[in-house]
């Protein structure tokens, strides 16, 4: 008895391992598969002129000679004091237009998705199902609107306006990402908080909104994102370069007849390095439960 049992044991070891291969190669390959135009990306970025010959057409892309030319083009260390002065107004200008865009739309959306979340009121599911609607129309649909708008109260080229632009998609998505995120959190925490002497918004503000911190700071991501990588609706509202936010000035180094694929290759990891940042500072947020510390135990 105890042979037969080694061996399926020994059976049941090897197709463990062999499973544990077949998932580990396809990981990897599905990696390789992501990675692979952002290596393109680099490459381009560290290679001064572009690529060209055999090294345009190689399946492996490297720099052979590391060059960091196209990032001083970017920054405006090749076109003098004045070019770099431009380029760090431009940043400033998505920073502020993506931070504000998300403060926006957390402000406005957390109360509301609260309200919707908690209680019961004539027009709710209908309110819900119209915040819905409006996902499912994509942004230069209401490109024209929008700017004869802003034309009209005098917004047009000016922060503020994009950032009421970008709210006016924000918002909506925001309500909609914060309600499921109240509606899991038990309303135990808030009940035994009120027992104990808080009033209805002190239980919202000291015991609801701690729970609901992770959702909170996912959603204010999104929206930064959103507004960060927007480029349509910047490009027609925006005329001025002084006000142009990073999408637009990428889009420059693409002509009608020729492309800067190096500076615009450097760009890009330019424009990728906040996103990057504030996923990396939100990664706990992103990993850790909606109700952590409210649950009872």
């Amino acid at each position: 008895m105890s042979a037969p049992s080694s061996t399926r044991s020994r059976s049941r070891t090897g197709a463990e391992i062999a499973e544990s291969v077949a998932v580990h190669t396809a990981l990897l390959l599905a990696v390789a598969f992501a990675l692979y135009p952002v290596l393109w990306v680099v490459t381009l970025a560290l290679t001064s002129g572009g690529l060209g010959g055999q090294a345009g057409s190689a399946i492996l892309p490297f720099p052979t000679s590391p060059s960091l030319d196209n990032f001083r083009i970017v920054l405006g260390g090749g076109g003098g004091g004045s070019r770099a002065w431009l380029f760090w107004q431009q940043v400033g200008n998505s920073l502020v237009v993506s931070l504000a865009t998300a403060f926006v739309a957390v402000a406005i959306a957390t109360p509301a998705a609260y309200a919707i979340a908690r209680f019961r009121f004539i027009g709710s599911r209908a309110g819900m199902r119209t915040l819905l609607a409006t996902q499912m129309f994509p942004a230069v649909a209401s490109a024209v609107p929008l700017y004869l708008l802003l034309d009209a109260l005098h917004l047009l080229d000016s922060r503020a306006g994009l950032v009421f632009v970008y709210a006016s998609t924000a918002v909506p998505f925001a309500i909609f990402q914060l309600r499921g995120a109240f509606v899991t959190i038990p309303i135990d925490i808030e009940e035994a908080a009120m027992v104990d002497g808080a009033t209805r918004t002190q239980a919202f503000v000291r015991v609801v909104l701690p729970a609901a911190r992770p959702a909170i700071a996912v959603t204010a991501l999104f929206a930064f994102m959103s507004a960060w990588n927007e480029f349509i609706l910047a490009a027609t509202l925006l005329s001025r370069e002084t006000a142009f936010t990073l999408p637009v000035v990428l889009q420059r180094y693409v002509g009608e007849h020729d492309a800067a694929w190096g500076p615009f290759a450097a760009g890009a990891i330019v424009v990728s390095v906040p996103v990057m940042a504030l996923f990396y500072i939100a990664q706990r947020q992103l990993i850790s439960g909606l109700t952590a510390g409210g649950v009872k135990g």
